[in-house]
């Protein structure tokens, strides 16, 4: 079950920075079986191409500002106190805006952090306001109360379909155990049918777009 709590097209640096990383991470393997693999690899494509239509149609300053809204009363829901850690990430210009998110928690003195991608894809982190980006380590997740995750889709079951790379697979398996891991989509990117799913993937609690929040079953955890 699952329930829901809630009220122009990419310039070519934009496009040319997402094509950077699909070709970066479509590679990626691992210990996914065969089958799933080739399932996800492609879904992929279609998932990217509704994707840039969605984002055609989007007041990316609007839903910026209502991500960061809900973002703001979501930490206050999951227990973050003044003080506490979300941790969260840096959008691309077709992924949901987060910066405003970013920018609304750290004004309401929580303590943010974001991933920066190491070379065997594995995720440190860092402070976005430190100009140094000075890593804090890998096991830097475990502070977070709070984990806001990018995904391509994800479905009610709790699966979350990413770029390919694995990367938040396994930085979420550092996690506070107590933590609560939410995809942010945009509206519509929510499923009700089964996506592919491996057993090293982590599944997600709920899903935050710009019309709310939606908590799903988990029923993997």
């Amino acid at each position: 079950m699952f329930a829901t709590l809630g009220d122009g097209a990419m310039g070519e640096t934009g496009a040319m920075q997402e094509r950077d990383v699909e070709a970066r991470e479509l590679d990626h393997a691992r210990a996914a079986p065969r089958a799933v693999h080739d399932a996800k690899a492609a879904a992929r494509p279609g998932l990217l191409a509704a994707r840039r239509a969605t984002v055609a149609g989007r007041d990316r300053a609007a839903d910026a500002a209502a991500i960061a809204s809900y973002a703001v009363r979501l930490a206050a829901a999951t227990g973050v106190p003044r003080g506490g850690t979300v941790a969260a990430y840096e959008a691309l210009p077709s992924e949901p805006p987060t910066e405003a998110t970013l920018a609304a928690l750290a004004a309401g003195g929580i303590r943010v952090i974001v991933p920066v991608t190491l070379p065997d894809r594995d995720l440190d982190w860092c402070d976005p306001a430190d100009p140094a980006r000075t890593p804090l380590g890998r096991d830097a997740i475990a502070a977070a109360r709070l984990v806001l995750v990018p995904a391509l889709a994800a479905d009610t079951g709790g699966t979350r379909l990413g770029r390919g790379g694995g990367s938040y697979d396994r930085a979420l398996t550092r996690r506070h155990r107590d933590a609560r891991v939410l995809a942010v989509l945009h509206p519509g990117e929510l499923r009700t049918d089964p996506l592919p799913c491996g057993d090293h993937d982590e599944p997600v609690d709920g899903v935050l777009t710009a019309e709310g929040v939606t908590w799903v079953s988990r029923a993997r955890a």
